[in-house]
């Protein structure tokens, strides 16, 4: 699932770490040598270089690259090379400060990570913030959209696959109840979307449709122009289809009006070791377009390449 290339034969990390030397030496940065090094090594050995960068060098990694490079090419490098949960951590951090659609990495975050990895952003979180993500999301947040975020970047939910098929109905009749009175942020409603299981919710919505006859999405388009709702619609579609979710935030993101480079760059740096595969396949299907192409036609220079190479174009 993921898109990353590791090449079979890996050079040593003191051999990466002397290509990076040698790509900041000179009068110019070798930007094809960073892509060359960091684009093909995964998060185990990525933090490996940074260590051993900084062994050798006495430098940190990551403050170097922000000298060295610039723009979008410069995030996007920056994003990759941070730990995965160092980055959700940051991620979540920039999206407090900022309105709008900040919400919805926030909601991202929360709803698309195991719940390891989510506990493991919030530690991380607090070691480079020296606060709690639960409380820069409670103060930066008003009315009902503090009323989800909060509970979904505080869950823990249950891992397994066990279904308990009395309480999807019992549940799924409650949903649809506060779905018909409107009442979207009703307590319940956001406990069974923050708490529950991915697989338990997968149930309760499958037999929400079932005896409803609609997806509990379609219930909630009452009112496209909704923020709230549309944030409660992505909620449930991150937790029960993300492949679905990222494909649209991809397609949002490289469209005509232009390009949404930090769309772009969060998801490539965050899914291709994940399931980047799947996305690309859900995009191409959704619309008829390669995402390497859509990426080649829509970005440019080095920024596109390390682009490429993430998401497994064969030549980058």
């Amino acid at each position: 699932m993921s898109t990353l290339t590791v090449p079979p034969q890996v050079p040593s990390v003191a051999e990466d770490c002397e290509q990076l030397r040698k790509a900041f030496g000179g009068w110019g940065t070798n930007e094809g040598l960073i892509i060359s090094v960091l684009a093909h090594r995964n998060a185990d050995q990525r933090k490996l270089i940074r260590q051993t960068y900084a062994e050798t060098y006495g430098e940190d990694l990551l403050k170097v690259l922000d000298k060295e490079l610039s723009n979008d090419f410069e995030r996007v490098v920056l994003l990759w090379t941070l730990e995965p949960a160092e980055r959700d951590a940051y991620l979540a951090n920039e999206a407090t400060k900022k309105w709008t659609s900040s919400n919805q990495v926030l909601m991202e975050i929360a709803s698309t990570r195991s719940s390891r990895q989510l506990l493991l952003a919030r530690q991380a979180y607090h070691v480079r913030f020296k606060r709690s993500i639960e409380e820069d999301v409670a103060y930066h947040t008003t009315g009902d959209f503090r009323k989800l975020l909060l509970p979904l970047v505080s869950s823990y939910r249950y891992e397994g696959d066990e279904v308990n098929m009395n309480l999807a109905k019992s549940e799924a009749k409650i949903l649809h109840e506060k779905i018909s009175q409107k009442a979207y942020n009703h307590d319940d409603l956001i406990r069974v979307l923050a708490t529950r299981s991915k697989a338990q919710i997968n149930a309760t919505l499958n037999h929400y449709k079932n005896e409803f006859g609609n997806d509990m999405n379609k219930d909630l388009k009452r009112d496209p122009k909704d923020e709230y709702l549309a944030l409660l619609r992505a909620t449930v579609k991150c937790l029960t289809c993300p492949e679905r979710y990222f494909e649209k935030v991809l397609r949002l993101a490289i469209n005509k009006r232009g390009t949404d480079e930090g769309a772009l760059s969060r998801v490539v740096t965050t899914r291709a070791e994940v399931d980047m595969k799947i996305i690309k396949d859900q995009y191409q299907k959704r619309n008829s377009v390669p995402l390497e192409c859509a990426i080649d036609k829509d970005t440019g220079g080095d920024y596109e390449k390390m682009l490429l190479a993430l998401v497994g174009h064969g030549d980058a």
